[in-house]
């Protein structure tokens, strides 16, 4: 069990990245006081939260309803994982990404932060593969949404703190870390496609 709960950890901390935020969230708040910083961090966490946990719940019945195997979902969702971790490696990273898909016009609790920063495609699409009904017992299910949750409070907690954090690795620091998870997602990503073409071949 200890093992399941360390590999979905770190799924999602890679995928939903809680320190490639902090350049964002810094960015975002640079003019806002210190009570609106809190303000600011506890919705982008319970927005990102609420996303993903409706996608833990409704996902596999989406696919159902348009008649999608999950396998056919899990290769093609490892496909886009691999993708998006591609991005993370050799693209721009993620604070530079989503810094600038900053608008002044927008809330930016919701956007960039709650959505793409922490409930990004790929943390969208782990806990839809982490979560089907026909592969996991219901106790298996309730660690992944616990972990997840607990990614995303990790988030939230790291955003309080952000100006501390941000003294130590600087954007640059950020940036590594983020290249770092993009290395461990790739993994992960070629892992979700090999599972599935092996579900998909047995059938």
């Amino acid at each position: 069990m200890l093992h399941l709960i360390f590999t979905k950890f770190i799924m999602f901390f890679t995928v939903i990245d809680p320190i490639g935020t902090i350049p964002v969230f810094i960015a975002i708040t640079a003019k806002s006081s210190t009570a609106k910083k809190l303000v600011i961090a506890k919705k982008a966490a319970l927005t990102a939260a609420g996303v993903l946990l409706f996608f833990t719940i409704a996902g596999e019945i989406i696919l159902n309803v348009i008649n999608i195997p999950l396998s056919n979902f899990q290769i093609a969702g490892g496909i886009v994982l691999f993708l998006f971790a591609l991005t993370m490696i050799f693209g721009e990273s993620k604070p530079e990404e989503e810094i600038s898909h900053i608008d002044n016009q927008e809330d930016k609790a919701v956007f960039p932060l709650a959505i793409p920063s922490l409930a990004s495609p790929g943390a969208i699409l782990a806990v839809m593969l982490l979560t089907e009904k026909n592969k996991y017992s219901f106790q298996e299910q309730l660690v992944t949404v616990v972990v997840m949750l607990s990614v995303v409070a990790i988030a939230g907690l790291l955003m309080v703190f952000s100006t501390k954090i941000f003294k130590y690795i600087g954007n640059s620091g950020a940036a590594i870390i983020s290249r770092v998870m993009g290395l461990i997602l790739s993994a992960v990503a070629v892992h979700n496609v090999l599972e599935g073409l092996t579900e998909y071949l047995t059938k």
